[in-house]
């Protein structure tokens, strides 16, 4: 059904290690693009997923980060294979990049056979030859297409398969000034199915952009979906903003003026943000006015995101 999509730093692998019962309570499935050189963040995310008996797909190929380009991801592929090729709960996930051959796509599937191979389409053009050389093993794939990669026609190659759409609901913005208050993030939980697809993805609160670095901002911002009842369910994301601004200086000075924002909505008459575990910290951090640092702050808002998202599937039963 969910497939975040999540890039494999540090707090993102801290919030699949830390969602793993969720994951599996709520059927959602993670896609995970490794993009560092060491690889125990990775293993204990995984160890997680198993324990849990939740499931997972990790892209073999990854294209941004340190392990992108030829003979760069032996390390994760010996990772894969010699200490999750036997779990059923981890899938390989194949990047389907525009520079790829046929015969590099259906080599790839071939190597990860054992590991139910999940193919993500992300620029690769030629969907008819490919669907032609998988030939009935498409009945048995989950095909994830990367939103703006892939229209229609090329989709329905794959009609047949297990189909995921990924879209980004994150509007990223150079400078954090520059996101409004509250605007919508997406539907598509609501309308996947109206997309002839059966799950759906985004790039949480993170964006589809991979960035490898991020400094202390001028204007600190949280970011927090919720889910509008009275807007066809549609989700929305609020961005919390510090006031301060004219200076990298102060960032948990700055926090606590975006938390104090935070609070005044959280304690509206008839607040829509549901009070999950993510925001119980929040308010926990705002009582002892304490900064945890910025990835902390990033990984309570991922795991607000998919706690949101599980409690909407939970409640249609």
């Amino acid at each position: 059904m969910y497939h975040p999509y999540f890039r494999g730093k540090q707090y993102e692998l801290i919030t699949i290690r830390e969602s793993a019962s969720l994951f599996k309570k709520a059927d959602f499935r993670p896609i995970i693009e490794p993009v560092k050189q060491d690889l125990s963040g990775l293993q204990k995310a995984l160890d997680a997923i198993i324990q849990a008996d939740a499931r997972a797909t990790v892209i073999v190929n990854p294209q941004d980060g340190d392990l992108s380009g030829r003979g760069k991801s032996k390390q994760l592929t010996d990772l894969l294979k010699d200490r999750f090729s036997a779990s059923t709960n981890i899938s390989a996930g194949i990047l389907l990049k525009q520079e790829m051959a046929l015969g590099q796509i259906t080599a790839l599937c071939e190597s990860y056979a054992g590991q139910s191979p999940v193919l993500i389409h992300a620029g690769f053009s030629a969907a008819k030859p490919l669907a032609d050389e998988l030939g009935n093993l498409t009945k048995e794939q989950t095909h994830v297409f990367l939103d703006g990669f892939s229209g229609k026609l090329y989709q329905r190659h794959f009609k047949d398969a297990c189909r995921v759409l990924v879209k980004d609901g994150f509007k990223r913005q150079q400078n954090n000034k520059n996101y409004p208050d509250l605007e919508p993030f997406s539907d598509l939980h609501v309308t996947f199915s109206d997309e002839g697809m059966d799950g759906f993805g985004d790039f949480l609160i993170v964006g589809s952009e991979y960035i490898d670095s991020g400094g202390i901002p001028y204007m600190l911002a949280i970011h927090l979906t919720f889910i509008d009842h009275d807007q066809d369910s549609t989700m929305q994301i609020y961005h919390f903003k510090s006031k301060s601004h004219l200076t990298q200086k102060d960032p948990a000075g700055k926090f606590a003026e975006a938390l104090g924002e935070m609070m005044a909505v959280l304690d509206a008459p008839g607040s829509k943000v549901l009070e999950t575990g993510a925001v119980k910290e929040f308010r926990d951090l705002h009582r002892r006015k304490h900064f945890p640092g910025l990835g902390y702050i990033k990984k309570l808002s991922m795991s607000h995101h998919i706690e949101t998202l599980a409690r909407y599937f939970e409640t249609l039963g």
